[in-house]
């Protein structure tokens, strides 16, 4: 099994990424919304700044101006491989900028993946 964890950049492409993965053999993934150090020091800090009783427009914005972190456990090196295809295919080679960050690692044991209706 491996665990894949994905920084995408442009949040925009959230959708068309996750209809990427599950074509690639992903059975779930799990999508958090995430500020990098880059994004933080470039900004200033976390919108820290909201009032207290923030409108939908502030709350809005402050979701618009963030990653999206994507992770799953996928069974097979092939999986792998076939996400980080499609992957590449949306925003282009992970090498270059503003791409985000892609990161595959084994895992040696994993709890409530394969779960029984009774």
């Amino acid at each position: 099994m491996f665990f894949i964890l994905y920084v995408l950049n442009d949040p925009d492409l959230l959708d068309p990424m996750i209809n990427a993965w599950e074509e690639a053999g992903v059975k779930g993934i799990t999508v958090l919304a995430s500020t990098g150090m880059a994004r933080l020091r470039e900004r200033g800090a976390l919108r820290e700044d909201l009032p207290l009783i923030p409108s939908l427009d502030d709350i809005i914005e402050q979701y618009q101006d963030t990653n999206r972190t994507l992770f799953t456990i996928v069974q097979t090196q092939e999986v792998v491989h076939a996400v980080v295809y499609a992957t590449e295919k949306i925003v282009g080679d992970l090498d270059a900028p503003n791409t985000g960050i892609l990161v595959v690692l084994p895992v040696v044991q994993a709890y409530g993946l394969n779960r029984r209706s009774d």
